[in-house]
């Protein structure tokens, strides 16, 4: 055998080549192994899957495919009680149907050249756009649009109830048996029904339903005498009839009009001068907001089911993923049962205090009024209450308000501004008026610990029409006062380090060009705590505890937790603390804010919907609470204690302080805690506040801003209303009161200095005891004695300190002011004085055993004025002493 070095080396590469080739074959084998597999299974997926459609197809609803029109079923509401309160009824009740020969060509071709351009072509579906839909979902491309037909969309909504599915395989076989009876339609029914059923039945907004009844909503005129610019705006709407409504959101619909009047050239349906012609149309100026609906519905919904309506809407989007026309479509014609929080007794109360003539000591109108006239020149043109305003300022009063003493002021005005537009020859084509109440009012009352709306008014006078302005959900205002809780004094006792008993001090205050001042009229008060600052409603306090101690980001943070979602990007400044905010905030809004302190701290949003069931009784959605925690359970008590405070009559320790501000709200025989809240020019007026049951907020003012002068009904009427409101709802309850919780303790501070007090300096302030026991957070009370009090020795007859001449001496306690302010305050009236300038060498003989000491006493010892630091005269500023 040979065993030479060639020989090794020779056998072992024929060894590795032997072994490379096993491996070869075995990979070999493998994949062709993996081929077959693949293959097998591919075949069995295949089959399963062929299957799967074959069984979803012969699942398919058995329906008469050739009268295909929308099953509509009442929805009925319920209120606490289980009473039948409002019938949600199907689009019958405001629907026309339109014929094919009723339909302008330009109204059909509008949407068809925008929902399905190759309508008139394919046989109910269009694989080319369901190709371009998947590839959208695919690639994550939003614009590339949606795959259903105009025959799939009838489909949907009348057969499949506008398409309710909640998982995808639900949506997925809905899918494959709509495409599958679409075709099946589009078979046995002619394309001219199939568009005229789809344009029956759409939703386009405003509780409108189908072509007929828009086209005299929206421009009171009958389908057939639609314009090419009317048609593109309705057929804007459908895709999501609230963001293109032609009323509320009239620039979108007017993108969304250009979109289609291109597609319509584009697609030969137009010539360009008919599209530009039609661009040109001011047809927006015609638009008229009739309510079909509520012409033909004897009673109005309440501002309750207003509210509830979009509530359940938002709720199907959100927790069902239907669209906003699938939401519509169920509410009105899915034969839903839905069971509200409403209590129809507090509902009542409500309804007759806010109504009531008696709780409000003006009764003006506002208007809202539109003249349309063709001129003798041919011209027509646009009139409205904006008009007589500019009329009055220009030739009549220039003090005119826009509010009208009476009907007959109302009358005879617009008659008068008639005489002087219409003229000789000039025709009245369209003229409409309204009549508001004013000042107006809103209210919602809630329960605290569920989250429920028990009750709510969305303005004073007759309600004449369904979903119009509620003053209690859609309205935003300025929350003026109110805000200094959710804002300023929350998050500095929740998570900035201050107490109740936090003092800043009160004295002219500057940001800034900007000024801030207080509401009352006796002057700047000196150090005052956020006790107080609750209480007597400090401005500068809340501004200065937002500023130096929570900042302006924080304070936003906090009021978006507590449900507030109007704030802007321009909030963040020392305003935010006064509720000096961009957009205001809505009465539902802010009423949960405060609902969240009575609530121990935790945020519910608020309900008006425990359940809804569907049409054969299952449980549709089930409204589970959505909560959160905000404040520290020690946090919400020590705001309702001070808040409470408010509501109690009460004086700011002070020579000539402020009143407590909310003791016209107080319940008796309950429990209560509120904020009021007024803006500068007296536009807006809120009173907040919860019992140990409710939390209700009341919102006064008028709908155009006028100021609540005593002429419009003062800035008052409010707490009244509210106190009159939550009496009569808490009769017969018991009081529990506001439980303290584990987390408090209490100790005796000083209420200059929010710190420990000093017996016999603190309790020897000048105007009182200024000593008080203060609830604290466990670990929070404060270690530091006082240092805002001092007792000095000074001449008894002068009162100052003593000089080395003056013969008797006593002691007096002072306050030591800030270094550096010089505002006039209170405080200011008790600072260590300056020297005697009564007694002097020349002016008597010290007795014996009376030469006085080379300077003042304190109370804990001499201390020594600095070399060049001498105490200014009375009513200086104290800072050299470093107090």
């Amino acid at each position: 055998m040979n065993y030479g070095k060639q020989s090794t080396e020779k056998k072992i590469r024929s060894t590795n080549s032997k072994t490379r080739k096993y491996a070869t074959k075995v990979f070999l084998a493998f994949i062709k192994s993996l081929f077959v597999l693949c293959l097998f299974v591919g075949i069995v997926a295949a089959s399963v899957g062929i299957g799967m459609v074959k069984g979803i197809i012969d699942n398919t609803p058995n329906v008469d495919i050739s009268t295909i029109v929308p099953n509509e079923y009442a929805s009925t509401v319920y209120d606490s009680a289980g009473k039948v309160t409002e019938t949600l009824v199907t689009a019958g009740s405001n629907r026309e149907e339109a014929t094919y020969e009723e339909l302008p060509k330009n109204l059909i071709n509008a949407f068809v050249s925008y929902e399905d351009s190759r309508y008139w072509e394919h046989n109910g579906i269009d694989m080319r756009s369901i190709l371009r839909a998947v590839k959208g979902v695919l690639t994550g491309d939003s614009s590339a649009g949606g795959g259903s037909t105009i025959t799939q969309q009838l489909i949907k909504n009348s057969v499949f109830g506008g398409g309710m599915e909640k998982s995808f395989g639900e949506r997925l076989e809905r899918k494959l048996q709509e495409w599958f009876l679409a075709v099946k339609l589009d078979g046995v029914m002619s394309k001219e029904q199939i568009i005229t059923n789809y344009l029956n039945t759409i939703n386009l907004g405003n509780n409108t339903l189908g072509v007929k009844v828009a086209a005299k909503r929206y421009f009171n005129k009958d389908v057939k005498d639609l314009t090419l610019s009317e048609c593109a705006v309705l057929a804007g709407i459908t895709q999501n009839p609230s963001k293109f409504n032609p009323i509320t959101e009239q620039k979108n619909n007017a993108a969304k009009r250009k979109v289609i009047l291109q597609y319509l050239n584009d697609q030969g349906y137009i010539s360009k001068e008919e599209e530009e012609k039609a661009l040109t149309d001011d047809v927006y100026s015609r638009i008229q907001n009739v309510d079909m609906a509520a012409k033909e519905t004897s009673t109005p919904y309440s501002y309750f089911t207003d509210e509830l309506v979009e509530q359940v809407i938002i709720a199907m989007k959100s927790q069902l993923g239907y669209t906003e026309t699938q939401a519509h479509n169920m509410l009105y014609s899915g034969g839903l049962s839905i069971y509200t929080t409403q209590d129809p007794s507090i509902q009542t109360i409500v309804d007759e205090e806010i109504n009531n003539p008696e709780n409000y000591s003006a009764a003006r109108y506002s208007i809202e009024y539109r003249l349309s006239v063709t001129h003798k020149d041919g011209t027509t043109k646009h009139y409205s209450d904006k008009n007589i305003n500019s009329y009055h300022r220009e030739y009549k009063d220039q003090t005119f308000d826009g509010l009208y003493n009476s009907e007959d002021e109302i009358n005879a005005d617009i008659n008068g501004y008639k005489a002087e537009i219409v003229k000789e020859g000039d025709t009245i084509i369209g003229e409409s008026l309204h009549k508001t109440l004013e000042p107006q009012a809103s209210f919602v009352l809630m329960d605290q610990k569920t989250g429920e709306v028990k009750a709510i008014s969305g303005g004073r006078g007759q309600k004449l029409a369904s979903l119009t302005l509620n003053r209690a959900t859609n309205t935003y205002r300025q929350p003026g006062s109110t805000f200094k809780i959710l804002t300023a004094f929350a998050p500095a006792l929740d998570t900035s380090g201050s107490t109740l008993g936090t003092v800043y001090y009160d004295s002219l205050y500057k940001v800034g060009n900007k000024t801030f001042s207080n509401w009352y009229s006796s002057g700047y008060q000196g150090y005052s705590s956020i006790r107080e600052g609750i209480i007597y409603s400090m401005n500068i306090v809340a501004v200065r505890c937002l500023m130096e101690t929570v900042t302006p980001q924080l304070g936003v943070e906090y009021a978006k937790n507590f449900g507030i979602n109007s704030l802007t990007d321009t909030d963040f400044n020392p305003a935010l603390a006064l509720g000096g905010i961009t957009k205001g905030v809505s009465n539902l809004e802010l009423t949960g804010a405060f609902a969240t302190v009575a609530n121990g701290g935790v945020y519910t949003k608020p309900v008006f919907f425990t359940k809804i069931l569907d049409h054969d009784g299952k449980v549709l959605i089930e409204n589970k609470p959505d909560t959160h925690r905000v404040l520290k359970d020690s946090t919400a008590f020590l705001l309702t204690d001070a808040m409470a405070d408010s509501m109690k009559s009460s004086r700011k320790f002070s020579s000539n302080g402020p009143s407590s501000t909310s003791t016209a709200a107080g319940i008796p025989g309950m429990s209560a805690a509120g904020k009021s809240g007024t803006t500068s020019a007296n536009n807006d007026i809120w009173f907040v506040g919860y019992s140990p049951y409710y939390t209700a907020g009341i919102w006064g003012g008028c709908d155009d801003n006028q100021k609540l002068n005593k002429q419009n009904g003062g800035a008052s009427f409010h707490k009244a209303i509210w106190r009159k409101i939550m009496t009569r709802v808490h009769e017969g309850m018991s009081d529990p009161g506001f439980p303290v919780p584990d987390s408090i303790e209490t100790a005796q501070i000083c209420r200059k200095s929010g710190k420990l007090a000093v017996t016999g300096v603190c309790t020897d302030d000048p105007r009182g005891n200024a000593v008080y026991t203060e609830y604290f957070a466990k670990g929070s009370v404060p270690t530091e004695v006082c240092n805002n009090h001092v007792r000095a020795t000074v001449c008894a007859v002068s009162h100052k300190l003593p000089s080395p001449y003056c013969p008797v001496r006593t002691t007096a306690v002072f306050i030591a002011l800030p270094t550096g302010d010089e505002t006039g305050t209170d405080d200011s009236k008790y600072a260590m004085p300056g020297y005697c300038t009564i007694h002097s060498a020349n002016s008597f003989i010290i007795p014996p055993g009376n030469e006085p000491e080379s300077s003042g006493s304190y109370e804990n010892g001499p201390q020594q004025s600095a070399p060049g630091n001498v105490p200014q005269t009375p009513g200086g500023v104290f800072g050299p002493w470093g107090f």
